[in-house]
């Protein structure tokens, strides 16, 4: 989902990714990859607005999370990638679960869920959290905006719709036994993001608003080339300087086409959103972490609100909270390594041989021309700079624990 700027890695944003597994691209491109994991029929995959257009224009359709989705078009998903990184790109990304929370008690009922501090943020500020459950184990990330229209925007992932959706009507009818003023909005509207250097450059053309006034995970509703109503969001899932853009169904494909129209922007798929988010640190929601993960052995602390440490009155607090201060035995961390490439499964393993931990994620890196990945490894090895060695078909590789992002990121603060 898919969000908030992440020393070691944003949870999927969104976007937040948000979640939602699919394989990395590499050597093996992501569409051959995605295509082996496809189950579902085309009949019977959920298709968003921009479905025919994303056809008209080359795309090539995977099964992702439900969604018939592009994972790349003519362009391979390496000069996505790069035209990303150098100029700017659409990702469709309306299948992700979108949501309002109404009511005088939306933010008391928001914090009965997550991890962050939501009574904090100010008008139109938005951060990345992560829906908890009992256990400690991570059930989700989202992005929750507190606007000033008196509503909460809810972004989680597509993976997790069901669940996270399921989860939401369940507190609501208990906020709502107790005597709690508050409801939920599921939206059909559709989501793009347009992210790279040139995105400011594209979007401010057409947007009513200043946009050097829009810093890092804020939200304003805005015209967008005369669209009314559109929530843009200064976030993303590339590590660039980007938008969420929430649009009216019925004007994506317009809207779409009109920034198509300026010649810095291309449209990209999953493979490219895939490599760059993991350049990025940025985790996957299904891969990086998931109900087996605490926020802690995630490397996750940091969306956990101080005041919410103390009141311990979120899901599963009681094992959380503990481990912050006690350490866990094991740790995401962030590997490189040259040769060949480093997937998800890839047992890691210490210097002498013995198995540590595993990867979670990796790719060949298109800007660093290394293997980049991530996993979870002993703490003893957790250490940046800790040689280490991956299993790839069979024979030890070396790697480096490496500190995420493997590439910088250049959000957009204003300064």
């Amino acid at each position: 989902m898919w969000s908030r700027l992440l020393s070691g890695g944003r949870v999927g944003f969104g976007v937040r990714a948000s979640r939602q597994c699919f394989p990395s691209a590499g050597s093996e491109t992501a569409g051959k990859q995605l295509q082996r994991h496809a189950s579902s029929s085309e009949a019977s995959m959920k298709k968003t607005a921009l479905f025919d257009y994303h056809r008209q224009q080359g795309g090539k359709m995977v099964e992702f999370a439900g969604w018939s989705m592009p994972v790349q078009y003519k362009d391979s998903h390496i000069v996505s990638h790069m035209h990303t990184r150098q100029h700017c790109s659409i990702f469709d990304v309306s299948h992700m679960l979108q949501t309002k929370v109404h009511g005088r008690d939306r933010v008391k009922f928001m914090e009965s869920l997550i991890v962050g501090d939501v009574a904090e943020l100010k008008d139109n500020q938005g951060a990345l959290s992560l829906f908890t459950n009992e256990q400690g184990g991570i059930m989700d990330d989202l992005i929750v905006t507190k606007t000033d229209q008196g509503y909460l925007y809810v972004v989680s992932n597509a993976g997790c719709a069901d669940k996270d959706s399921a989860n939401m009507k369940a507190k609501l009818a208990e906020f709502k036994a107790a005597g709690h003023d508050v409801d939920l909005e599921f939206l059909e509207e559709s989501l793009i993001a347009v992210q790279g250097p040139s995105m400011a450059q594209v979007l401010q053309e057409g947007l009513s608003d200043d946009l050097s006034k829009l810093t890092f995970m804020t939200s304003t509703l805005a015209m967008v080339f005369g669209i009314p109503g559109c929530r843009v969001t200064r976030c993303g899932y590339t590590g660039e300087d980007g938008v969420e853009i929430s649009v009216p169904t019925s004007s994506v494909v317009a809207l779409t086409e009109r920034l198509l129209a300026h010649s810095e922007v291309k449209l990209a798929g999953l493979g490219a959103r895939d490599s760059l988010r993991l350049e990025a640190g940025l985790c996957l929601y299904g891969n990086d972490i998931d109900e087996n993960t605490t926020p802690v052995e995630g490397t996750l602390v940091w969306t956990i609100g101080k005041r919410r440490r103390q009141a311990r009155d979120f899901p599963g607090a009681d094992i959380i909270v503990p481990q912050i201060k006690a350490k866990t035995a094991r740790k995401r961390v962030g590997l490189v390594s040259t040769g060949p490439p480093v997937r998800g499964h890839t047992p890691i393993l210490s210097p002498e041989g013995k198995v540590i931990g595993e990867v979670t994620s990796g790719c060949p890196s298109p800007c660093l021309k290394k293997n980049v990945a991530m996993g979870y490894v002993e703490a003893a090895y957790s250490k940046n700079g800790t040689p280490v060695k991956v299993e790839v078909r069979k024979k030890a590789v070396d790697a480096i624990i490496s500190k995420m992002p493997f590439v910088p990121t250049n959000y957009y603060t204003g300064q």
